[in-house]
């Protein structure tokens, strides 16, 4: 029995180089000062498993009303009944037990199991695979010159990126605030020039525009299909599904998804049914944790589909370890004006090294792996809930 003693989080604040536009995409900017939380799940045994996550998610009301009065005094071992419980005070929650708060938990959850039996997490769920190939998951398109603003600096990162070992890239074109985004003759542009800049061995992938009408999203696909690409990915408004349905009817290239659609596992489970998509999407901070993605995987692999996760990050990367049916690892997100493998102070050790051969090996230490600058965070606290 692993008894839960305490639950709090640490919001803390640390320097960075990406700025966030008005529609929640990353871009790089001039230095500042940014702030997260790391929710700690700590046993009566004195083991502590932690995960990242932005402040407003493991907000005190979430914790004192949900969180705590879930956990505390119970047996970490019994992750999936915990889950269970919180789930149901999602319901009456007035929205504010997000899935992505129950992701927080559950991954601290599983990072706590692994320290104390001294385990990766990895390792527990299975454990299929030490390594796993990466894509670069390049940034939003921008209007920064010698950024991401032109179809050519797309394919000149591009070429970079398989410089440094990528055996795959995945693009996000502009979307709005970027004064021209929406635009499919752009996004076709990019795509194009990135296929003839890296040659036909390179798999490419493309999440682009969310909003896209169903025309403009078939447009875009059936360019996709002459130039060989892996995947097409969130082109439309998740919510409707019958799009999705609609736009798998009409063309060759898979579709992957859904990715930022609520409703766990069990929405995905209606994607199959419905063939809206071919190659299912979720990942850990999206779809309420750990367990709801491994459920994903499985039911993918039910149906002979595979099951790419969405995001990177300790807990992501733990799932890919566990799981046959996936592919691909997301590095990212990246750009040229700033370096992915330049170490946040917060932490002593990256978890996705890029390996030669364009693989991210699986952490070897116990629980999620993350080794964690607790002296930087208590240094650096602002808050204590």
């Amino acid at each position: 029995m692993i008894t839960i003693a305490s639950v709090d989080a640490v919001e803390f604040s640390f320097p960075t180089r990406r700025s966030v536009d008005a529609a929640g995409h990353s871009h790089p900017g001039p230095l500042r000062t940014a702030q997260q939380a790391l929710l700690r799940i700590t046993s009566s045994d004195g083991v502590t498993g932690c995960c990242f996550a932005p402040s407003q998610v493991v907000r005190p009301h979430v914790l004192n009303q949900f969180v705590r009065r879930v956990l505390l005094g119970r047996d970490a071992l019994q992750r999936e009944a915990l889950w269970c419980e919180l789930e149901h005070w999602q319901r009456g929650s007035a929205g504010q037990l997000t899935d992505r708060a129950m992701g927080v938990v559950d991954a601290a959850l599983h990072d706590l199991i692994g320290r104390t039996l001294g385990v990766p997490v990895w390792k527990l769920l299975g454990g299929v695979r030490d390594r796993i190939p990466a894509y670069g998951s390049t940034m939003c398109g921008d209007e920064l010159a010698g950024g991401l603003s032109t179809p050519a600096e797309y394919a000149a990162f591009a070429v970079q990126l398989v410089e440094k070992g990528y055996k795959a890239i995945k693009l996000h074109t502009w979307m709005p605030p970027v004064a021209f985004a929406p635009d499919p003759a752009m996004d076709i542009q990019a795509c194009t020039a990135v296929r003839q800049a890296v040659g036909p061995d390179i798999a490419l992938m493309l999440d682009g525009y969310h909003e896209y009408s169903r025309t403009d999203a078939l447009r875009i696909g059936r360019a996709l299909e002459e130039l060989d690409f892996t995947w097409y990915e969130e082109m439309m408004n998740e919510q409707s599904m019958s799009s999705y349905v609609w736009l798998a009817q009409q063309l060759r290239i898979p579709l992957l998804g859904p990715e930022s659609l609520s409703g766990k596992h069990y929405a995905r489970a209606e994607w199959v049914k419905s063939g809206a998509s071919d190659i299912l999407r979720a990942g850990v901070n999206g779809c309420g944790g750990i367990g709801p993605v491994m459920k994903v995987a499985h039911l993918a692999e039910s149906f002979g589909m595979h099951c790419e996760v969405h995001g990177n990050g300790a807990p992501n990367l733990a799932v890919c370890g566990a799981i046959r049916n996936t592919t691909w690892y997301e590095r990212g997100l990246l750009h040229p004006f700033l370096d992915y493998d330049e170490l946040p102070p917060y932490l002593l050790r990256q978890i996705d090294p890029l390996d030669a051969d364009g693989c991210v090996p699986m952490p070897p230490g116990p629980g999620l792996g993350e080794e964690i600058d607790h002296d930087y965070i208590a240094r650096h606290t602002v808050a204590t809930f």
